[in-house]
C-alpha cells in the first residue's frame, strides 16, 4: 500500500525560502558578482529538488515510475520557479534598488575591457541591458531560468530514485 506523499507545496516553499536566504545574503554581502557565488543558487535547488525526488519514491514505498517521480519533482519545481520569479522583482525594486545600476556599470566595465568594440557598439548593447533589466523581463526570465534547471534537476532525481513499479500484468489472465 502507497504511504500518501507529504505535500508538494510545503516542500516548495521551503526550498523557495532556502533560496531566497541565500541571495539575500549574497545581496548584503556584497556576492552577487562573484562567479562562485552566482551558481550557488542553482546548485542548492538541484540536489534539494533529487532530495525531494529520492524523499517522494520513499513515501511511495518505489512503487512508482520514472514519471510519477519527475511530475512530482516538476510540480515542485515549477512553484518555486513563481516564489523565485515574484521575489526577484521585490529584490530588484525594493530590497536592492541598487543592484541594476551596479549591473549595468559591470556590464559596461566589462564591455570595455573586453575590447574589440567600439563606443556605439557598447551603448547599443547598454541600452538593449537596460531594456531586460525592467520588471516584466526579470520576472520571466527568473522564472524560466528556475525552471529550467529545476526540470534538470527533476529529470536527475526521478533518474536516480529507486523505483520498483507494480507489474500491471500480474493479477490479469
Amino acid at each position: 500500500m502507497k504511504k500518501k506523499s507529504s505535500d508538494y507545496l510545503s516542500k516548495a516553499i521551503l526550498i523557495a525560502l532556502i533560496l531566497i536566504v541565500v541571495d539575500l545574503i549574497g545581496g548584503f554581502g556584497h556576492l552577487r558578482f562573484e562567479k562562485w557565488f552566482s551558481w550557488t543558487s542553482t546548485l542548492i535547488m538541484g540536489v534539494a529538488l533529487v532530495i525531494v525526488s529520492i524523499n517522494y519514491g520513499k513515501q511511495q514505498n518505489h512503487q512508482v515510475t520514472y514519471g510519477q517521480v519527475f511530475g512530482y519533482a516538476f510540480k515542485v519545481a515549477l512553484v518555486i520557479s513563481a516564489i523565485v520569479a515574484l521575489y526577484s522583482l521585490l529584490s530588484n525594486y525594493v530590497i536592492f534598488p541598487e543592484f541594476r545600476d551596479q549591473l549595468l556599470e559591470k556590464t559596461r566595465a566589462d564591455l570595455e575591457a573586453k575590447g574589440g568594440m567600439s563606443e556605439d557598439q557598447i551603448d547599443t548593447a547598454m541600452t538593449m541591458t537596460k531594456k531586460f533589466i525592467q520588471p516584466v523581463p526579470i520576472a520571466i526570465f527568473a522564472f524560466l531560468g528556475t525552471l529550467f534547471f529545476g526540470t534538470i534537476s527533476a529529470l536527475i532525481g526521478a533518474a536516480v530514485t529507486k523505483k520498483n513499479p507494480p507489474d500491471i500484468f500480474q493479477n490479469n489472465p
